[in-house]
């Protein structure tokens, strides 16, 4: 399972996607504190073979890539020119949301190969 994850200041909405099938499965939003990253892993644990895919991971989502990282998770940054690009491909075309841009990090992540992983 990836999962996407679209951070803000004050939250992160996470978004699971099957890699197989580039579908939607579950989503989540969290207080951007360490309560709700708490929160986040506990819930990403329902999948035991997961990736986490950030949109500027090395901005808005510095501090949980980092967190996760040190949770010994598997992280990718992605790029946010590539999660627009794969939404403006997508079926939804320019339409925008939390829920849509963390697939949307999934998805490059799963598929596109435009991500790189995050080390300590």
């Amino acid at each position: 399972m990836i999962i996407g994850l679209d951070p803000h200041k004050s939250s992160h909405t996470a978004t699971a996607v099957d890699p197989a099938t580039n579908t939607a499965v579950l989503s989540l939003r969290i207080d951007a504190s360490l309560a709700g990253y708490r929160v986040l892993l506990k819930w990403g644990r329902q999948f035991p073979e997961r990736r986490w895919a950030i949109e500027n991971a090395k901005g808005l989502g510095c501090h949980l890539a980092q967190w996760l990282v040190a949770r010994d998770e598997t992280v990718f940054d992605v790029a946010t020119t590539a999660t627009a690009r794969v939404r403006e491909l997508s079926r939804g075309g320019r339409r925008k949301n939390d829920v849509i841009d963390a697939a949307a990090a999934a998805s490059v992540a799963a598929l596109h190969g435009d991500a790189v992983q995050v080390t300590p």
